[in-house]
């Protein structure tokens, strides 16, 4: 959130994406920097772990006993993640050692 330098009232995009100042019509230039700070707001996507994430994290997963729906193997991982508002649970998620089948639970 950017301020006017004259007014400082709360700056608006216009049609070209440009910010101005909807009182006194101070019009602010787009700057590399902006232009990367709308780059990583859009890329600011949740992600949850992948295989490679997996590899790589061996040893520092939590280890169960589950009984995988796919496989039936009795050894796992979980982990938890907040993917709902803060005042619901956490959202736990399993995955199989042996077959990598991951799957959820939102109790």
């Amino acid at each position: 959130m950017e301020f006017c330098p004259n007014c400082e009232i709360r700056l608006k995009k216009n049609d070209s994406g440009l910010l101005h100042c909807p009182k006194c019509q101070y019009l602010k230039e787009k700057t590399v920097e902006s232009a990367k700070e709308e780059l990583e707001e859009a890329n600011s996507e949740l992600l949850v772990m992948g295989e490679d994430d997996v590899k790589q994290a061996k040893g520092l997963e939590s280890t169960i006993k589950i009984d995988c729906e796919k496989c039936h193997n009795q050894e796992g991982v979980w982990w938890t993640f907040q993917t709902r508002s803060a005042d619901e649970p956490e959202t736990k998620f399993y995955r199989c050692t042996k077959c990598n089948h991951t799957w959820r639970d939102y109790t």
